[in-house]
């Protein structure tokens, strides 16, 4: 009833053109990002801010560029924490080496560098596909964890082979609170966002979906697979490289290359499956069922453990959170797999027409 389109006229091509074609979709969406931005550091604690909210936000970002090579554009890839790592390091190289060098342009110069990294291990794409392209992106993820773990360059030559950032500073303020720490993640993550939902609806955007669908077919009409492959690859790849250095200059404060492992990158592979491929907003829901489910059952197995006399330790956590993933993947894989994004859509259709469904 409150959700339709009706009485809202397109008079001019602009207005067919908005992000968002719906005045509700509008409303609410601006309604969400200003309570993300004045709402929530009011209702949530320290706690909440480091475990929960500041990771889902970096791993959304993270999980928004691997829909768009993975979702869009149909480019299977197991390197996503190599890029992670390069956007990481490429970032504090140029923040400890460059005096003056402003934290914001050193996180997007680490996006530059994880992009050219990416375009190089996506030129095989244009070759190969399927299971032979995820084990060239492989390669990628090997190669970049030794050459962070024994080059020592990388690290600024430290002695323990960890880096690390301090006194984080943005226009003059402290970027080291935890609600610092979480708006500044989430203006990345509404920036990226709003741009990642205008490409992929534009030109650009219709011929990652067309080499998706049928690479050969979309050859024939016109659309030049090498362009949209490496450009799929190119923008994919600053975004989690980004993500990357986010991940490491604001959340970690001090990591080794063992933080963006092969683990990493099946982590964001499964936010894409379980959240929805090719889906704006399937990368945030994966992003969140990712994040919380862990700190759930850490939370919930230990009281059921109470009840019934059995005693929990943190290897059965380990050994339970990777059952409920592995089977939380098969059954979306069967029953849904498009994911979380799309019991949303369907959704938000069946109130575009209650209490009439005909």
């Amino acid at each position: 009833m409150f959700y339709r389109e009706n009485g809202q006229f397109k008079t001019s091509y602009r207005a067919d053109q908005q992000i968002f074609g719906i005045t509700q979709d509008r409303v609410g969406v601006l309604l969400l990002i200003a309570f993300a931005f004045i709402g929530v550091p009011f209702l949530a604690d320290e706690y909440m801010f480091r475990a929960i909210l500041v990771p889902f936000l970096i791993l959304s970002l993270a999980a928004l560029g691997v829909n768009i090579l993975v979702g869009y554009c149909g480019q299977i890839s197991l390197g996503s924490g190599a890029f992670m790592a390069v956007g990481a390091y490429a970032a504090f190289n140029f923040f400890v080496r460059v005096d003056g060098m402003p934290v914001v342009l050193a996180i997007l110069l680490g996006g530059v560098f994880s992009t050219l990294v990416g375009m190089f291990f996506g030129i095989p794409s244009l070759r190969v596909k399927g299971l032979y392209l995820a084990v060239a992106t492989l390669a990628a993820q090997f190669f970049c964890d030794w050459a962070f773990l024994r080059i020592k360059w990388f690290t600024n030559d430290s002695a323990s082979g960890t880096a690390s950032v301090a006194d984080l500073q943005v226009l003059g303020f402290a970027i080291t609170t935890p609600l610092a720490k979480y708006l500044f993640c989430l203006s990345f993550l509404v920036v990226f966002g709003l741009l990642a939902k205008n490409l992929v609806r534009g030109a650009i955007g219709r011929e990652w979906m067309a080499i998706r669908d049928m690479d050969v077919a979309a050859a024939v009409i016109g659309i030049r697979p090498m362009y949209a492959k490496l450009s799929a690859f190119a923008v994919s790849s600053f975004i989690v490289g980004v993500a990357g250095a986010l991940w490491a200059f604001v959340y970690l404060g001090s990591w080794e290359p063992a933080a963006f492992s092969v683990d990493r990158s099946f982590q964001l592979l499964f936010m894409v499956i379980l959240g929805g491929m090719g889906s704006i907003m399937g990368s945030f829901f994966g992003a969140a069922f990712i994040v919380v489910l862990p700190i759930a059952i850490n939370q919930f197995l230990p009281v059921l453990g109470h009840l019934f006399g059995f005693t929990v330790d943190t290897a059965a956590l380990t050994h339970t959170e990777f059952i409920v993933f592995g089977a939380l993947i098969v059954w979306f894989l069967i029953v849904e797999p498009h994911g979380l994004a799309r019991l949303w859509s369907v959704g938000k259709q069946k109130m575009r027409i209650w209490p009439f469904p005909h």
